[in-house]
């Protein structure tokens, strides 16, 4: 007796590595834009706080038009916002429900799922990037400098804040994750140079605090899009050792269960 292959003959088998990875990335970035505290985090609160202290005489940015001040320190805040605090807060839950387990058992590699979520990251940067240059232009926003300059630097905070998302979500439990995720979030907010200028503290603290890498992504974008400067070396340089430091430690310490 001979059997014969029909057009619907089953294919067992993983999937390309590029279809797994770019199935795996709009999975994740659904799920995040579905996240209420996700979405809170990267678009209500950055666009909250630049619309307020653009319209509102609350804090002395040193400049004629605030808006110029505050939409870079902005942009760098909803990179961290959804590099760092969300990204830790998801894949920390994902650890403790056991799903990054589950998938650590597929055919997906597990490198190519750091690459989905990094992928993820980026196209919701991208969102909050494009809605926050509306809104800032709509405020009066008048950016300058170079463009490769900027995307080099978000690139480079992104890479730094998710280095530093990630060993956080893999070394913490859960919980722990979620509050030190959201008071760190809260510190730098108030102490790395998004509304409050790093001039108005005293100049001991001005030291410490223009090395994180917060302060040196807003101030970084501060001086290529207010003030129309070249590539700030020494902003992208601390945010360069961030990545590098930050990646790496969350590649060795990263626990998966």
């Amino acid at each position: 007796m001979t059997t014969t292959t029909g057009p619907y003959a089953p294919k067992p088998g993983a999937a390309p590595l590029g279809r797994m990875i770019a199935a795996q990335a709009a999975l994740e970035t659904r799920m995040l834009l579905r996240n209420g505290e996700q979405l809170l985090l990267t678009v209500i609160i950055p666009t909250l706080l630049l619309v307020l202290f653009s319209t509102v005489d609350v804090v002395d940015t040193g400049t004629e038009d605030a808006v110029d001040f505050l939409a870079p320190g902005v942009l760098a805040l909803a990179v961290m916002s959804t590099a760092f605090t969300g990204q830790a807060i998801a894949t920390g839950f994902e650890r403790r429900y056991g799903v990054l387990k589950r998938l650590a058992a597929s055919p997906l590699p597990r490198w190519a799922l750091m690459a989905a979520k990094t992928m993820s990251v980026l196209v919701t940067e991208v969102l909050q990037i494009v809605l926050l240059t509306v809104i800032a232009l709509a405020l009066g926003w008048s950016p300058h400098g170079n463009p490769a300059a900027v995307l080099l630097l978000l690139v480079a905070g992104t890479a730094a804040f998710s280095g530093l998302g990630l060993l956080m979500a893999g070394t913490l439990k859960a919980e722990a994750t979620l509050a030190a995720a959201n008071l760190v979030f809260l510190l730098l907010l108030v102490g790395g140079g998004v509304i409050v200028p790093l001039d108005r503290f005293p100049d001991a603290a001005q030291a410490v605090l223009g090395l994180l890498p917060i302060s040196a992504l807003s101030d970084g974008l501060r001086d290529v899009l207010q003030h129309g400067a070249g590539m700030p070396w020494g902003d992208l340089g601390i945010l360069a050792v961030w990545a590098v430091a930050g990646l790496a430690a969350a590649g060795k310490f990263f626990r998966w269960e």
